[in-house]
């Protein structure tokens, strides 16, 4: 397996239950409600900068030196109040860049650093996420010092990146321009389970088989990061535990090798803590007394010792020595036999056989004493595996190697949800351009856009085949890790080109239009899918009645197969699109859920949804060129028909056994129009057909073009991070 090869997961594609219920107060009355609150979660409602903050330029004005400077400086300055094991944060510091980082997986794009996400429940309160609250607390004065500017979700990212640095590994690099969020990503599906840690049966078709992971989940158990470290639901077995390290790393956009790396170097440094009884452990934070403060898992046990910390129920360090990055690891995995035993809080772990004294790490809080080192059930799967043993032989014979494939390793883990490299910032940026970064060329800015929209005008394109196309090149974009798009025109290379969502045929023969545009004109084949929507719409607004431009800026670029790691795009393939009226199968949720979670991924509102697909409806845009959903004896025109139909009350509806509706005349009983769940979702959920209503208004029609035109830019444009600055 190479560098860049990631493996497509199997099972259900879409969120199961994420856009229902969800306990709210008026949802938790009807479990089976759509939850349209996701769309709205991260608005001004919660946000308490001012209305004129822009995150991007207060990061400009950071001193990204003083920063590092003093973060790492914090790394050996030991509070009394949770002291530093052997008087150093870092094993800390990483465990909590990890853990921001780790709850990322690729199906959809969800979790990760990106947003400082840790800060706030459910995540803050995982079992697996035990005592970084106490982490966070020690970054303070950093967060407290440099402001609005640093955010939480860079300041977290640095500090393990300090950390390592500060005990001797040369890092890959680093990039600030995070942006916190300010309330928990209600949006986020982390599994059905009702308990913490339970049987991991729950989210497997065949726990010997864990490809069947429920998708789009990659972590084993409710509350965990990846995989249990005790073994396959707790029960120690390295070869298995090994099979179960390859899917969920796999889940998080990693191949073995990368797999390997970031278990060993992630254990090269700092220890595991259960030297005390795990029954002793206080509440998690989010059900901590209002004396805690936020911190959570009080430790009546702990005497102000970093031996006393407790954390995974484990214990012991994996080197023997923990606040230096070498070689260790390796040399006491594969130099010694191990056997199983249990820990002082009762955990599963193994210990070395017959490891003489001078050999074993000293306690983390007194030098005197040597304790005994541990490994957890992964650890002894990167020696059992043969494919994970191989790759480890690799690093011992070239500890460089190992080190550099590591610090990008790190650097994937941390990064992989920043999106392209537009949105790096600060002086650690690495020059290289890498794949997983799905890299796209500058764009030219010069040619006469008047001139490319005549001849796309004079092509002989139906508007209807043109505003699909653009809109399946930028319906892919997800604001949850910030891939896909239209910048990149990657719907003509593959995977995108043969996707069933895209209509190859139709798609072929709109790009066999296009492309020579392109290259008559000097645009970009991106630029020109874009501009062919563009012009189609406009077309469609005169058509009803209106004359409205639609605003273009032109400097896409065009990737190419070479920039295009096509195993990792499978992920972004539409499995269906309400906004066409498409799903390719039956699957385990409604039509108008998978439309809610696409909606919610491109960053659309509530408002900016119905808008979109009332009008994608009546310009005849449908996969296939269905009819269902097509409100309006006006098709190809830009109207608020869809609306004005589906609120009108001469109409009944009437569910059909295919799971299609029929829209009947009340006085004839004569079929009038047909409809799926994702078209009368928006008359039946009160909160949608509110702003139905809007649009069926006399006297909205001109605003619902205004509207559309402004959402449909949003769309076109979401992926240009190059008009940000």
């Amino acid at each position: 397996m190479d560098g860049n090869d990631v493996k497509p997961t199997g099972g259900c594609p879409v969120m199961h239950g994420g856009n229902t219920g969800n306990d709210k107060p008026v949802t938790k009355w009807w479990p089976n409600a759509l939850n349209i609150d996701i769309l709205h979660q991260h608005g001004a409602r919660t946000n308490p900068m001012d209305a004129d903050y822009d995150h991007r330029e207060a990061v400009k004005a950071l001193d990204y030196d003083a920063v590092k400077a003093d973060v790492k400086a914090l790394m050996v300055e030991s509070q009394e109040w949770w002291p530093a094991d052997w008087g150093h944060y870092g094993g800390l510091m990483i465990r909590l860049a990890w853990h921001s980082a780790g709850s990322y997986r690729m199906q959809d794009g969800r979790g990760g650093a990106g947003s400082g996400n840790i800060r706030f429940a459910p995540l803050n309160s995982w079992p697996d996420n035990a005592s970084l609250d106490k982490a966070r607390r020690l970054l303070w004065p950093a967060k407290k010092k440099y402001g609005n500017a640093l955010s939480w979700a860079d300041l977290i990212i640095l500090a393990g990146n300090m950390a390592y640095e500060s005990m001797g590994l040369k890092t890959f690099g680093f990039s600030f321009g995070r942006e916190d969020i300010w309330a928990p990503e209600t949006d986020v599906y982390w599994g059905s389970e009702t308990e913490w840690l339970a049987p991991s049966e729950q989210r497997y078709g065949d726990l010997d088989n864990p490809s069947t992971m429920e998708n789009p989940l990659a972590a084993v158990h409710m509350g965990l990061i990846y995989v249990n470290p005790e073994g396959v639901n707790g029960q120690p077995d390295p070869a298995r535990t090994a099979l179960h390290v390859r899917e969920t790393f796999a889940r998080m956009a990693m191949n073995d090798e990368e797999t390997a790396a970031l278990t060993c170097g992630g254990h090269t440094v700092g220890k595991a803590h259960g030297g005390v009884a795990g029954d002793d452990i206080g509440v998690e934070p989010e059900a901590a007394a209002l004396e805690q403060q936020g911190f959570g898992w009080a430790n009546a046990d702990h005497q102000g010792k970093a031996a006393n910390a407790f954390t995974s129920g484990i214990e012991g360090a994996w080197t023997k020595e923990p606040t230096k990055w070498d070689m260790g690891y390796f040399d006491y995995l594969f130099n010694y036999d191990w056997e199983l035993t249990k820990s002082p809080a009762g955990a599963n772990q193994w210990a070395p056989v017959n490891m003489p004294d001078d050999q074993k790490p000293v306690d983390a809080s007194n030098p005197a004493v040597h304790k005994t080192p541990m490994m957890t059930d992964a650890d002894m799967a990167m020696k059992v595996d043969p494919i994970y043993n191989e790759i480890c032989q690799k690093f011992m014979a070239d500890p460089d190697y190992f080190a550099d494939t590591f610090a990008r390793a790190w650097f994937k883990l941390t990064h992989r949800d920043m999106g392209p490299k537009t949105n790096y910032m600060g002086n650690d940026v690495p020059a290289e351009d890498l794949i997983w970064q799905d890299p796209v060329p500058a764009g030219n800015t010069s040619y006469d856009v008047a001139a490319v929209k005549a001849k796309i005008a004079d092509s002989g394109l139906s508007a209807s085949d043109m505003i699909a196309t653009a809109w399946d090149s930028a319906r892919t974009y997800r604001g949850s890790d910030k891939r896909g798009g239209a910048n990149g025109a990657r719907i003509r290379l593959a995977p995108q080109k043969d996707w069933a969502g895209n209509e190859p045929q139709r798609l072929a023969k709109v790009l066999g239009i296009l492309e020579p545009i392109a290259a008559e004109t000097g645009a970009s084949v991106a630029d020109v899918i874009v501009l062919a929507g563009n012009v189609g719409l406009e077309q469609a607004i005169k058509a009803g009645g209106h004359d409205i431009a639609v605003p273009f800026t032109p400097g896409r670029g065009d990737a190419t197969d070479e920039m295009t790691d096509a195993a990792s795009f499978d992920v972004l393939e539409p499995f269906a699109d309400g906004f066409r009226n498409w799903v390719k199968k039956d699957y385990a949720v409604s039509a108008e859920e998978m439309l809610l979670d696409r909606a919610q991924l491109m960053g659309l509102t509530a408002a900016e949804m119905t808008v979109l697909l009332g009008g994608m409806r009546v310009m005849g845009t449908n996969h296939g060129d269905a009819d269902h959903g097509v409100f309006t004896d006006r098709k190809g025109q830009l109207t608020s028909d869809f609306f004005v139909n589906l609120t009108d009350m001469a109409y009944s509806w009437h569910p059909v056994s295919d799971g299609t509706y029929e829209i009947r005349d009340r006085k004839s009983g004569a079929i009038k129009f047909t409809a799926t769940s994702a078209d009368l979702v928006f008359g039946s959920n009160s909160i949608l057909r509110a702003y139905a209503e809007v649009y069926a208004q006399d006297d909205n029609a001109e605003k619902f073009v205004r509207d559309f035109v402004a959402a449909w830019t949003k769309v076109m444009n979401a992926d240009r991070f190059d008009l940000l600055d």
